[in-house]
Parts: C-alpha cells; structure tokens; sequence
C-alpha cells in the first residue's frame, strides 16, 4: 500500500509548531539566566575574586559584571521580539499607511509607526527618498525620521527593564511629542526648496509590491539571524558602555556629578544636550552610563535630555541624512530637535 506524504500546508503546520515550541523553551531558558545574573555577579565580585563589599573597586566590577550579561539578554530578547513584529511591517507598507494624511493626524501616526518600525541611521536616506516619492509631507517625513531613532526600541526595554515602566513611559511620550512637535514645526517652515534636488527628480519605481506571508518558522528563523547579526555589532558598544558606566558608579563622587547634571544648575540641560550631540553610541552603549548617572543623583530630565540628543541627533545620520538634504535644512532639524529635548528635560526636572 502506497505510503500518503503529508500535504504542504500540513508540513508547514508541523514546521511552525516546532519553531514555537523552541521559542518558547528559549524563552524559559531566558528568564532563568535573567534571575540568576544578580547572585552569580554578586559571588564573582566578592567571592571569587576576594574584593571588598562598598568599595570603589568592588561596586565598579559588580556593577559590570551584572551589567554586561543582562543587557545582552535584554538586547537579544528584544531584538528578537521587534524583528518578529517588523516582519508584518515592511517599509513598503508603512510609506503606504502614510501617503496622503494631512499635517497633525500624519505627524502622530508618523511617529507612532517610527516607534513601531524602527529603522537604523544607515536607513535614512532610501526611507526618505521612499516617503517623498510616495507624496508624504516633508513634516510628516519628519516626524517618522525622528521618532525612529529617538524612541529606540533598544533604549525603551531597558529602561523598563532597569527603572520601571514610570521612566519608559516618560521616555515614550517625551519621544513621541518631540517627534510630533518638531515635524509640525519643519512643515509649518515650508522647507522644501532645502532638500537636494534630485530627491524631487525620482520617479516612482511604478506597481504595486507583491505581499508576502511568510510562515512563523520563516519569521522567527529571520529574527534569529538579524538577532545574532546586530548583537554581533553592538556587544563591543554594550561593553565599552558599560565600562563607562561601572567607572561612574564606582569612582564618581555623588556630589561631583549632582553639581553637574542636577536638577539645582539651570544650565544642566543645555549642557547634557550641547555634549550629547557630538557623540555618537547606540541606545546599547548609552543606557549603562544613563542609569550610572542616575545612581550617582543626576536628575532624570537632565540624563534623559542627554541620551535623546546621543540617540537622535547622531553624526553618522546627520552624514547621512546630508545627501538629501541642504545645510539649513539639517541646521534647522538639528536647532527644532534640540530645543525640543531640552524643553522635555527642564519640563521632567520642574515636575519630577
């Protein structure tokens, strides 16, 4: 008797439920090495290596060694999350979701979808070309171009993960309004003439693109692989940060750094941001020296003005961003932008 071979979808059935069950034993595996970092710091930093509990040396290492391995998890957690979520986004789609809105209505849901399809620097300029071709606003671009990087998934997680999700929540809606503030501001301006000219000379590519529905093994397989591509990337950012922010935690006096960055000196902010703008780090790489700031009684509106203008307002994308736009358009993103998160920041300070 002829052997039946199983049906395509039926194999596909099987494939799919094979990747979930081996998500959700990853997941597990994940949640209990997330529970046992503390403890196993603990005992390495003051039981392996013998050093002194409350020391400056002893508090550095502990925090890095705690650190390091629960941003990772935290990082690789969340990547993988977003890339899932991302595969029912394409770029395409999402130009599509805000072609033709008008100015308001288009600068919040503009935001939102950055916040919900986060794209890296390196996507700056095909996604700006993509939106203008698609007839979006140049306000409304905006809106998406700021809120993308501003409110990184990555900086979101981890401060959830680390301060609760009071300070994410304040993260988010600072985000989103500068985001939505700003890319009002850049259409009220009129400021198409300062974008290059051959942005406004691309034609349409003509046809629509072909949905694709790739199967829940095919998805998670994708977000495996970009999982390891970016965590490959940025560990050497999470240490060096994380670096950073155990020297801080150890060594920096608590009063030294309140006098700079408190909320007493009117001119924390503008400070926190005017020295956040040259810098360029990923949300991985800022987030240990945020919450080694916080711990050392930086105030919260002033650390989180100085990581908007690290994470928003890049060298690497503002490069970038130059071979679409003019000067005065860049200088004007920049000064709407800026201001922006100081205003957030005085804001927080003033009520927090």
């Amino acid at each position: 008797m002829a052997q039946t071979l199983p049906s395509p979808a039926r194999a596909s059935r099987g494939t799919d439920v094979r990747a979930w069950l081996t998500v959700a034993g990853a997941a597990v595996a994940w949640l209990i090495a997330y529970n046992v970092i503390q403890p196993l710091a603990d005992w390495l930093a003051y039981g392996l290596l013998g050093l002194a509990s409350g020391s400056h040396l002893g508090e550095a290492v502990a925090f890095f060694l705690y650190d390091v391995p629960k941003i990772l998890l935290l990082l690789s957690g969340m990547i993988f999350a977003i890339t899932t979520l991302r595969s029912f986004f394409s770029a395409e789609r999402t130009r599509a979701l805000l072609g033709g809105k008008r100015q308001g209505v288009g600068n919040a849901l503009a935001a939102g979808l950055g916040v919900l399809t986060p794209f890296c620097s390196c996507s700056a300029v095909p996604l700006f070309i993509g939106f203008v071709e698609a007839g979006i606003p140049l306000g409304v671009t905006f809106s998406f171009l700021i809120a993308a990087p501003m409110v990184n998934e990555v900086a979101l997680v981890m401060l959830f993960g680390m301060f609760g999700w009071q300070v994410a929540g304040i993260y988010l809606v600072a985000g989103l309004s500068i985001a939505i503030v700003a890319g009002m501001v850049i259409g009220r301006l009129k400021m198409e003439r300062h974008v290059e000219d051959f942005v406004w000379q691309i034609k349409g590519g003509g046809g629509a693109v072909a949905e694709q529905h790739p199967s829940w093994a095919q998805r998670f397989a994708g977000a495996w692989q970009n999982t390891r591509e970016i965590v490959g990337k940025v560990w050497l950012y999470v240490v060096i940060g994380i670096a950073v922010g155990a020297g801080i935690h150890g060594y920096v006096p608590e009063d030294a750094l309140a006098g700079i960055l408190g909320e007493d000196a009117w001119w924390s902010v503008p400070a926190a941001v005017a020295i956040g703008v040259p810098l360029y780090s990923n949300a991985a790489g800022i987030i240990p020296v945020v919450e080694a700031l916080m711990d050392k009684g930086a105030a919260l509106g002033t650390v989180l003005a100085f990581m908007m203008a690290v994470v928003a307002l890049s060298l690497p994308e503002l490069i970038i961003l130059r071979r679409v736009l003019k000067p005065r358009l860049i200088a004007t993103f920049v000064g709407v932008v800026a201001c922006g998160i100081i205003a957030i920041g005085y804001l927080f300070n003033l009520v927090i």
